[in-house]
């Protein structure tokens, strides 16, 4: 089953992130970490079509042609000095998803995540997507724990508009 919560809590989702919410409900038998056990490009080529359909731009491969550069830094006459990856994002640049599955709290994957997105150029929203059951415990109770802490302590403060967590 799909769960989402966003970040933060005081506001809602927006009509663009119901339709990647949406994406994710109709592939949902086929991702779900509760009835298998897919790694996180196996998890973006089911929802690739979806994703695509809904005007995101979304990672094919692992080559250089086949990922998306989100720019970080621009040098002389404008050219990018450094950009991260992302795993899909929308025509207009202001949302990333990042899908994640094993490594997303195993290694902390998510707060790299968390870190590039707030990094990467115009970027508003990023869409975090992992799994609701990894070997014994829950990524997305996890990770949401993680960002609740993160929000309520106020301590914090991060460039981005919000953060979707899902867990698939």
């Amino acid at each position: 089953m799909i769960k989402y919560q966003f970040f933060p809590r005081s506001r809602g989702v927006t009509e663009e992130m119901e339709q990647i919410i949406n994406c994710f409900n109709l592939v949902n038998d086929n991702i779900s970490s509760e009835d298998n056990d897919l790694v996180s490009n196996e998890v973006l080529s089911i929802l690739r079509p979806h994703l695509e359909r809904i005007g995101f731009t979304v990672e094919t491969g692992k080559t250089k042609d086949a990922k998306i550069d989100v720019p970080v830094l621009f040098g002389v006459d404008n050219q990018i000095d450094k950009s991260f990856y992302a795993d899909a994002l929308s025509k207009d640049g202001k949302i990333v998803v990042e899908v994640e599955a094993g490594q997303a709290t195993e290694n902390h994957r998510f707060l790299k995540d968390i870190f590039e997105a707030c990094m990467m150029f115009d970027v508003e929203y990023l869409i975090l997507a992992v799994r609701n059951k990894y070997r014994t415990h829950n990524d997305f109770e996890r990770v949401y724990t993680f960002l609740e802490t993160l929000y309520i302590s106020n301590r914090l403060h991060l460039p981005l508009k919000g953060i979707l967590l899902i867990g698939y």
